[in-house]
């Protein structure tokens, strides 16, 4: 069963542990963080996990994900693995301080955070994350970043084990990925979008989302998520705000007819 939102604690920093705490209590069953310290805080999920289960909470009821930071993505002064040692070693490294930080030995997903070039070095990184699932550590694995259907096709037909994720930023300059989006439809990969409402005012502020907004007596918001819900994509949502984040979680609780859909469906063409 895949998560209809997910919270994301990317530029939390010293935040993220009480923020996942509050998401959690929320009501939020899914949590993305990196083993990038560059921009996450993972160890500050892995105290949050630990706090939520001394207070009686079952964390195998949620439903956790990180990704393989490439060297081009860290911070140079602050790298979570030795980048002198080779790529397939790297990955593994990897992967244990994300079990080390998070306090898990196994975690649900494990992304790639973005295609290496060569073509051959992101295979050999994907063979590393196939490992690790054999291994029975991780149960899915996937790739973001990746706005190329060429290099996503090619990765698809290669894999032993295919990526049950995309998670990419879900924005007008891709032009929302409609075709990369058509593609994971078609091969049963689940699309997840990042920059969901940042990059978006616009679709926030459009006649159609106020209509339906007055129809439902629902938040701008939670008429875009239910949208993005009934198309398949999973959001991902960083909000600090409690209020926000019971808002977001309330999407889910009414259906579009298709008629409103296909009309919602203009705004992203």
């Amino acid at each position: 069963m895949h998560p209809p939102i997910i919270y994301g604690t990317a530029w939390k920093k010293e935040q993220t542990k009480d923020l996942v705490i509050q998401a959690v209590k929320t009501g939020f069953r899914a949590i993305d963080t990196a083993c990038q310290p560059k921009h996450y805080h993972e160890k500050g999920v892995g105290d949050a996990l630990k706090v939520l289960q001394a207070e009686g909470f079952d964390t195998k009821e949620l439903f956790v994900q990180t990704k393989f930071t490439p060297l081009a993505g860290q911070d140079p002064l602050n790298i979570p693995y030795d980048k002198n040692t080779p790529l397939e070693k790297q990955v593994q490294d990897s992967f244990e301080a994300s079990k080390a930080n998070l306090g898990l030995d196994y975690i649900d997903a494990l992304l790639l955070h973005s295609p290496l070039f060569p073509y051959k070095d992101l295979l050999s990184v994907y063979r590393q994350m196939e490992a690790i699932h054999a291994r029975g550590e991780v149960g899915a694995i996937g790739i973001s970043n990746t706005y190329d259907l060429a290099t996503l096709k090619r990765l698809y037909e290669d894999a032993t084990i295919k990526p049950t994720y995309l998670q990419n930023r879900f924005y007008a300059d891709s032009d929302y990925d409609v075709k990369i989006r058509s593609w994971c439809r078609e091969h049963n990969l689940i699309y997840q979008s990042f920059w969901t409402l940042t990059a978006n005012p616009h679709i926030l502020q459009s006649e159609t989302l106020f209509k339906l907004s007055r129809k439902y007596k629902a938040e701008l918001v939670q008429i875009y998520f239910a949208y993005l819900h009934h198309i398949g994509i999973i959001p991902l949502t960083g909000t600090k705000d409690e209020e926000h984040m019971q808002s977001d979680l309330k999407s889910f609780d009414f259906e579009l007819s298709h008629e409103e859909i296909h009309e919602l469906d203009g705004l992203f063409n």
